[in-house]
């Protein structure tokens, strides 16, 4: 059983990041919660482990390292988030190669991003992303049969980030996720990109990225499994506020070089109850 240091810990975690999964998590059974702030804890330590620009690179990867070391012991400290996390893993039976991934995709972040193709940058979205949607699964209590309503979760869902946080990520160690073909495909080269050019060929390649992410939503409501309905209220939710944001971008023109976008809690708190009433 958890315990209540460590349960003040990761709950701690999920409200402090105020993020959309953390919202979402509403949805969801109490009892269930527990491990989900678990799953959420490891998922932003990692993360902010590869985005803490006021730590040299090799202290970043060996802290990863740590991480990816204490995910195949067990005897890490009682009470610690390691040794959380494993229990947590342990007990939903959790493929321990798939948190494995997600720790591998924050290390490629160490260093400057680049993808040649919208393949490339599907395989690091696979990585980072939909590895947490199979994960998701079950922590949420939906059956094996959603297997690729996760992995197309994941995808949609990181790659709406992408296109949000293009001016954070420049900022963040000049990482640049979207391929490098489409940007050659509009004659937008990474120099217009760093230097911030918001024109037509920005808006042409923008626009272009987020009808692919908008296919990828459809796909995924079509894998969404009728008899996992209810325990997928959450991802559910996620997957709304997401195409929300999407569509809140477009409709703003894409000025993601001096803002960050989000979803108002009004609308946020709408999609939420609508999935009970649906």
């Amino acid at each position: 059983m958890k315990s209540a240091s460590a349960m003040s810990e990761t709950a701690e975690i999920t409200r402090r990041a105020k993020s959309n999964l953390a919202f979402a998590f509403l949805c969801v059974p109490r009892e269930r919660r527990a491990d989900l702030n678990t799953f959420y804890a490891f998922c932003r330590v990692v993360d902010d482990i590869a985005d803490d620009t006021t730590i040299p690179t090799e202290e970043k990867r060996a802290a990863l390292g740590a991480w990816k070391e204490a995910l195949e012991r067990s005897d890490n400290p009682d009470g610690s988030l390691e040794s959380e996390v494993v229990a947590m893993r342990d007990r939903h039976s959790i493929d321990s190669e798939l948190m494995q991934e997600i720790i591998r995709g924050c290390e490629s972040d160490l260093t400057p991003q680049r993808f040649e193709t919208w393949d490339d940058l599907q395989n690091y979205s696979s990585r980072v992303a939909s590895t947490v949607g199979l994960i998701l699964l079950p922590l949420f209590g939906a059956s094996e049969e959603a297997r690729d309503y996760g992995i197309s979760l994941g995808h949609s869902l990181q790659l709406t980030n992408i296109l949000r946080d293009i001016g954070e990520d420049l900022d963040n160690g000049l990482r640049i996720y979207l391929p490098l073909s489409d940007l050659h495909r509009f004659q937008y080269t990474e120099r217009d990109l760093m230097d911030r050019v918001h024109d037509d060929r920005f808006l042409a390649l923008m626009n272009f990225e987020a009808e692919r992410v908008e296919r990828l939503f459809e796909e995924t409501v079509n894998l969404l499994p009728p008899a996992d309905r209810r325990a997928l209220r959450a991802a559910e939710v996620m997957r709304k506020i997401y195409r929300a944001l999407l569509k809140r971008m477009r409709g703003d023109q894409f000025h993601v070089f001096d803002r960050r976008y989000r979803i108002s809690s009004f609308r946020k708190f709408s999609i939420l109850l609508r999935q009970f009433i649906c």
